[in-house]
């Protein structure tokens, strides 16, 4: 099956200039996906179309064979956002945090149950963070913050999760621990698109690759085939490559 299906997709802020391009990529089931690529590539524009943020303009986006908008509903997708993008001044502890991850799942009172808060717990001791629960967001460490936010996509139970530069700002033990947590998830069954500029890591994690430039997926596939030289210089020199390796998913074999 595959977990994430981007077709074609072409997306713009506000009917302007384009921040996507016919951008094509698929993530299977139980695959680990790296997204590489310089800042303003468009990583964070994708990111945003595959959480239903953005409407493409053109093409169309998949997940588990679900238009975005019906997956959020069911609670299929799970994002750990950037550092930048997280307000550390809001008074919110960590359990409250990543109790938000429960939130499309309780009931019209918003109340969590005693499931929700076993499935927490469960989550919180999963990344080494029991213990602070209680500690406000913004008095954390930047890797007890990523723990955190990495806790909320658990509880959250996503099937597909997006973790949006999981190692900005954070020590070599926190990226360990995020690296054998997300080879945990993957034997699970969990799907991850994983956006980094940590090239030296991704052989570790990553099933397969997709390099973006100029706002377009300029190729994708296994990670063996992608992270060329080659590739790599025509990514970060934002010149498109003469040959693009595709993933050949069993859906797509004849």
């Amino acid at each position: 099956m595959i977990a994430l299906d981007v077709d074609n997709v072409s997306v713009a802020y506000g009917g302007g200039r384009l921040s996507l391009r016919q951008a094509s990529l698929k993530v299977g089931s139980g695959s680990v996906c790296g997204l590489v690529g310089m800042n303003g590539a468009g990583k964070s524009t994708l990111f945003k179309t595959v959480m239903g943020f953005l409407p493409p303009l053109r093409g169309s986006v998949q997940v588990f064979g679900q238009p975005v908008i019906r997956a959020q509903k069911a609670g299929l997708i799970a994002y750990v956002p950037q550092s930048e993008d997280v307000d550390w001044n809001f008074p919110v502890s960590v359990r409250e945090v990543v109790m938000m991850g429960r939130q499309g799942k309780m009931g019209w009172l918003r109340r969590p149950s005693a499931a929700d808060e076993t499935l927490v717990d469960e989550s919180l001791e999963r990344v080494g963070m029991r213990a602070l629960a209680g500690r406000q967001i913004g008095e954390l460490s930047g890797g007890q913050r990523k723990r955190a936010f990495l806790a909320r996509a658990l509880a959250q139970e996503g099937r597909l999760l997006l973790l949006d530069e999981p190692f900005g700002g954070v020590d070599v033990g926190t990226s360990e621990a995020i690296i054998a947590l997300m080879g945990e998830l993957r034997r699970e069954g969990r799907s991850m698109l994983v956006s980094t500029h940590d090239l030296g890591t991704l052989e570790t994690f990553c099933d397969e690759v997709a390099l973006i430039a100029e706002r377009t997926v300029l190729l994708y596939g296994p990670t063996g085939q992608v992270l060329t030289a080659e590739n790599l210089a025509h990514t970060f020199g934002g010149r498109s490559p003469l040959h693009a390796p595709r993933t050949t998913h069993q859906e797509d074999r004849p």
